[in-house]
């Protein structure tokens, strides 16, 4: 997959977050919400052992991608 193609999956997240959720109201939600995620990925890793070609993970990995960025946005 390209990477353009990886940033255009993580700005759509990003933008489907925003229209469901408000910013964050501290550093330590938005700690908590990108550790949610990230918690998310672990459990879908546990999973198997295949690193190609998994659907969940790549999932998960795109909205860890889409709270950073909602978290940089929201210290600017």
């Amino acid at each position: 997959m390209e990477i353009d193609n990886i940033f255009a999956e993580i700005k759509a997240e990003y933008e489907r977050s925003k229209k469901l959720y408000n910013d964050f109201n501290s550093n330590h939600e938005a700690y908590a919400v990108i550790l949610e995620e990230l918690d998310e990925v672990w459990d879908e890793i546990k999973k198997t052992k295949e690193i190609r070609g998994n659907e969940n993970i790549h999932k998960e990995l795109i909205q860890v991608g889409a709270m950073v960025v909602k978290y940089i946005e929201n210290l600017c």
